[in-house]
This record gives structure tokens, sequence and C-alpha cells, in this order.
């Protein structure tokens, strides 16, 4: 029915590789039993465009500001933008989930387009404040702001004239080492082009996300899940404890699990089990439609341009 599709959207954290998001989706699809489309949207800069794809040099976007800055804060939430407004069929109702800094651009998104049907966002291991104070900003700060510059060079000269299968080859013996499932390997993480954007990108967020946008949050306060964890070396409980104490009332949640910051490597089931059950309600108001756009293809056909690079 026309006006009651649901479409679930997983904004990445920093690298934005959607390859990392993959598992989360599928399971996420599947605690959802299957019934609403979920996409992944990265960063723009953090992925080389597949083989053979059209690169849009504007947006169709007839809202979108003109940023020349593209690879920076607000590029980034134009680009997270152009894709809802033109991507995403306009009757579908909207659940948008930001992991870290896409907490922040998740929020930005609700700032700039109150047009959108968003009906919830769920905003995990938020790092939407004092970036730089966290116990983790403290030490990436100078290595992004002012030694990233340092890195360029031997990043290029290094990776740039390894041939694609001897960087497969490097990813697998990695992923096998930390213990992580194969299917999160991405040629895109030794790629400089994208390694070089998400450092950029890093090195705004330390200068620029700095104080909370408390605003938005009360406007869209009953839209807003937030899930801080207790181990978070970018947004410490201290966080969480002084926007639970700003926003009493609002839906702010602790972890009790001891779940890291970087759930995608070793917890995506555990954390889609959770958002899909707070979802419940929310997705038990919406028909879906008969024949939805299938999360299945939607993942295979990133995993099959995932390859390709």
């Amino acid at each position: 029915m026309v006006g009651q599709w649901q479409s679930q959207d997983a904004i990445a954290g920093n690298p934005g590789f959607p390859a990392f998001y993959v598992p989360f989706a599928k399971a996420l699809y599947s605690a959802t039993k299957r019934r609403f489309p979920i996409w992944i949207i990265s960063h723009a800069g953090h992925v080389l465009a597949p083989r053979g794809k059209k690169i849009l040099t504007t947006s169709e976007d007839s809202n979108a500001e003109e940023v020349k800055d593209i690879y920076g804060l607000r590029g980034q939430v134009e680009h997270k933008l152009a894709f809802l407004r033109t991507q995403v069929p306009k009757e579908m109702k909207l659940v948008i989930i930001g992991h870290s800094i896409g907490s922040y651009f998740s929020l930005e998104i609700l700032k700039h387009a109150p047009e959108l049907p968003v009906i919830r966002s769920i905003l995990l291991f938020p790092t939407i404040e004092r970036m730089s104070e966290s116990p983790k900003g403290r030490f990436a700060t100078p290595l992004l702001c002012w030694l990233r510059y340092a890195l360029y060079v031997p990043c290029y000269l290094l990776l740039k004239p390894w041939p694609e299968k001897i960087k497969s080859l490097v990813i697998r013996m990695a992923l096998q080492m930390m213990d992580i499932p194969r299917e999160f390997s991405c040629l895109n993480t030794l790629e400089p082009f994208c390694l070089v954007n998400a450092a950029y990108l890093g090195s705004q967020e330390m200068r620029e996300v700095v104080k909370r946008d408390n605003e938005t949050i009360k406007e869209h306060l009953p839209k807003l899940i937030f899930y801080y964890g207790t181990t978070d070396g970018w947004c410490p409980k201290e966080y969480y404890d002084n926007i639970k104490k700003d926003f009493p009332e609002a839906d702010i949640r602790l972890c009790e699990k001891k779940i890291p910051h970087a759930f995608i490597l070793n917890f995506f089931r555990e954390v889609a089990d959770m958002v899909a059950d707070w979802l419940k309600d929310d997705l038990s108001k919406i028909i879906a439609p008969p024949h939805p756009p299938t999360a299945e293809k939607i993942v295979k056909e990133l995993r099959e341009n995932v390859k390709d690079q």
C-alpha cells in the first residue's frame, strides 16, 4: 500500500566501508522477518566506484546545497540526503540507523530534511559531541589533524603499486589473524584514495564535532533511541551520564553486554537482534508491500561490486 512501505537505512561510521556492515544488515533483515529492505549508506570517497558504473558529477537532488568540500562533514550530509531524496521511493517510511559518526549524520538529516518520512532514528555508540576530548580522540587528534599529511606519500608509494591479488591476500590474512569473518573482505581498506578521504573526514570530526546539537535532539526526541557503550573510547560513559541528565525523558540506553564500539566485527548479530526488538512496535504498525525490494538482492549486488574493485 502506498505510504506503508518501510526501509531501514544504516549510515556507516568512519571509515565508511559498506562491506563491514553487510553481516549486520543481513542479520537485521532476518531479525525483522525479511519484510523490509535495508540500505547501507557509505561515505563519499570511502569506496571506489565499481567498474562500468556511472559516476554522477552533479546531484539529481533539486534540493541539494552546493558544497565544494564534498568529502568533509557538510558534504557527507548532502551525500546522504541526495541518496534518500533521489534513490528511495517518496512514499516509503524510513528508519535511520547511525553508527559512530553515522549518528551525527543521522541528526543532521533530521535537521536539514524534516520533510523525509523518518519514523525512527537509532544512534548506536553515537559520536555526536566532544570527539577530540574522548580517550581515543586525544590520541587520534594529532594523528589526523597534523600528522596525516606525512602519511599520504608513503601510503600512495607503498599501496598504489600493489596488484589487487596481493591486496586481497593481505586482507584475507589480516582478517584470519583477527578472527574476523572473511565476508568483511574489502579492497577499499588498502586503497590510498579511500584511506586519505577517511583520514580527512576524521580530521574534521576531531575539529568540528564538539558541541552536542541539543536543539535538534529536543525537536526530534520522540523519534530517537540512543545506545551508549560502557567501554567505548570514542563516547565514554561520562557522555551517556551527561545526555541522560539533560534529557531524562529520552530513550537513552546503556549497553550491559560490554559490546565494543566496533560492534560490526564480532557482535553484529547481538546488536541486530536488539535493534529489531526496539523496532518491533514501529514495524507492527507498518504494512509491508507484497513484493518489496529485497535486501538479499541489494546485499548480493553490493558484494559483487566489492569483488569487482
